[in-house]
């Protein structure tokens, strides 16, 4: 099922499809040089919101939950791009430990780790779930909707100096993480030896911070928009992060009022540039976590001084309890796309540096300028499988493949940024652990 846009596609973003189709060849010849200086995450999912205008990333998570939202077909995509990370990583790897989150009675969370599980397997790997929580100091069946079932049994340190992680009878050359470490680094993941731990630990919200990620894209959009000669704004929103604030003792309401108040001015010139006559609007969100907490959408700088205490509330705790001090001010994107008058916005699916599907995530009671990641939403496959090569002859704006051309190329710039941020991040976590 594909989506249609609420208005056609025009002006700014029409040309840019345009651009992004002339120039595809450069664009891909890019992408390959660039992967050869920077290593890109295991894998990666990227929130676009496109609205009409623009095309921008809004969240890249770097442990995605959702690989059972993919269609079917999407996944043999998945299995080649994890054979091609695995080769990379550790080439006779045959045994992956995989550690998901801790909420594990979440059915859909299941149904994603049962899926990332097969794609595991299919891909040559012996595959076993370690579970993180206390709760789990033996072999622990869960049962799925569909049929199948999950083991989650009790992680391990052995070897010299209890330096390895495994499981009893279980020694893996790599551990795959989808747990974001929202709660922190558990100790037992800590100084392990020679064992590939993906994504890295310094990946995890206990330590990253959006800011630093879309301070990194920002650079990237810069070199994207030279090389095509297109205004990064296109695909690149405006954000500054605002530190130090209380939501509850109403500490730092003014610097919060003077960030938003800047970004919402710079949206507004842009606007005027190319005469778009929709609202402009920001979102604060927590500069760390993740699942849509701590999220609010502010279309005028008073209303941060105007917040009730409910609201309050929901801004000071993100996931796992963790307290809000830092929010990062984004530009909102509006999204004009819709599935069933419903809005919807295109979330990519990455494993190592190749597109592996996606999907729309659809909310029927939420407005263009509004958090879909929310409780009501529900998904649509995007068809990447059936779509894979972009149409240059096609009319701009009409053409499925070439939409999904487009997501993926500004997804994969999000992708590059992650592995740059990641880059940047790992010699401070390696002082602040000496």
């Amino acid at each position: 099922m594909v989506p249609h846009l609420v208005t056609a596609l025009k002006g700014p973003l029409l040309e840019l499809e345009q651009k992004i189709l002339e120039a595809t060849p450069t664009i891909e010849r890019w992408f390959r040089l660039e992967w050869q200086k920077h290593t890109p995450p295991f894998y990666c999912s990227v929130d676009l919101r496109n609205a009409g205008f623009k095309l921008s990333p809004v969240d890249t998570n770097l442990f995605p939950g959702g690989f059972n939202n993919l269609l079917p077909e999407a996944l043999p995509l998945a299995v080649q791009a994890t054979l091609a990370a695995i080769e990379k990583i550790c080439p006779d790897a045959r045994n992956v430990l995989l550690i998901p989150e801790r909420h594990t009675r979440n059915g859909f969370y299941l149904q994603n780790v049962a899926c990332l599980s097969a794609i595991l397997r299919q891909s040559g790997l012996n595959v076993r779930l370690g579970g993180l929580g206390d709760d789990i100091t033996t072999p622990t069946n869960i049962d799925l909707a569909d049929g199948q079932h999950l083991t989650l049994e009790p992680l391990k340190r052995f070897g010299a100096e209890d330096q390895r992680l495994g499981l009893i009878d279980f020694d893996p050359c790599v551990i795959l993480l989808n747990n974001d470490l929202s709660a922190g680094v558990p100790k037992i993941l800590e100084n392990l030896h020679e064992q590939n731990v993906l994504p890295p630990i310094h990946a995890g919200w206990v330590t990253r911070r959006k800011s630093t990620h879309f301070a990194a894209y920002d650079e990237v959009a810069k070199h994207f928009a030279q090389l095509i000669n297109i205004d990064p704004w296109m695909i690149n929103p405006y954000f500054a992060q605002c530190s130090d604030i209380d939501f509850h003792e109403r500490i730092g309401e003014e610097r919060l009022q003077e960030t938003v108040d800047g970004i919402l001015k710079k949206i507004t010139q842009k606007y005027r540039e190319y005469d778009i006559k929709a609202t402009p609007y920001v979102v604060v969100k927590a500069d760390a976590g993740t699942y849509g907490m701590g999220v609010m959408t502010v279309k005028d700088a008073s209303e941060v001084k105007n917040l009730n205490r409910k609201e309050r509330n929901k801004m000071s705790v993100v996931k796992d309890g963790l307290t809000v001090s830092d929010v990062i001010v984004q530009e909102g994107v509006h999204s004009f796309e819709t599935v069933d008058d419903a809005v919807a916005e295109p979330v990519v699916y990455m494993i190592d540096r190749y597109v592996v599907g996606g999907f729309y995530r659809v909310h029927t009671g939420r407005g263009v300028d509004e958090n879909l990641n929310a409780p009501g939403m529900h998904f649509v496959p995007l068809a990447f499988a059936d779509n894979v090569l972009p149409d240059p002859s096609a009319k701009p704006g009409i053409a499925t493949p070439n939409r999904f051309y487009m997501y993926g190329v500004v997804a994969r710039l999000a992708l590059l940024a992650a592995s740059v941020e990641l880059e940047l991040t790992q010699p401070l976590i390696r002082a602040s652990t000496q």
